[in-house]
């Protein structure tokens, strides 16, 4: 148990605005533009604080993510909507959560009434695209 006096970080979803992903650099350029081409968002929640990254993201229907990595473990827990996963794997919906360890290239497509979604991360997020094939 940690012995520190430092109260608590609270994260307001409403009140916070939502990432404009250019000033983060953790994405490749070419997926970030798509995503905004797409309307999906996010809105940055824990940046390190108490050693948690998290994100609250909201994406349109049909919207899929491709295949791609990330340097440390993280859970994905859906709020709204449904999510399927690419590559034959399962479709998660509201209150369905994952874990995906880092280096692990995955990849998912928003269901139909779009998806809502809470990332919760163990490092910064850092992004690699698969390569094809």
């Amino acid at each position: 148990m940690s012995a520190t006096t430092e109260g608590p970080t609270f994260f307001r979803v409403e009140e916070l605005a939502w990432s404009d992903e250019t000033a983060t650099r953790t994405a490749p350029r070419e997926l970030v533009a798509d995503a905004r081409r797409a309307g999906a968002k996010r809105k940055f929640l824990a940046r390190g604080q108490g050693g948690f990254y998290s994100q609250y993201s909201v994406f349109p229907p049909g919207y899929t993510v491709p295949m791609h990595s990330h340097d440390h473990d993280e859970m994905i827990v859906v709020l709204e909507g449904a999510a399927t996963m690419l590559e034959d794997g399962p479709t998660l919906t509201v209150h369905d959560s994952m874990v995906l360890h880092g280096g692990y290239a995955y990849g998912f497509s928003a269901g139909p009434e779009g998806l809502t979604f809470l990332t919760i991360r163990t490092g910064a997020a850092q992004t690699q695209l698969r390569e094809p094939g």
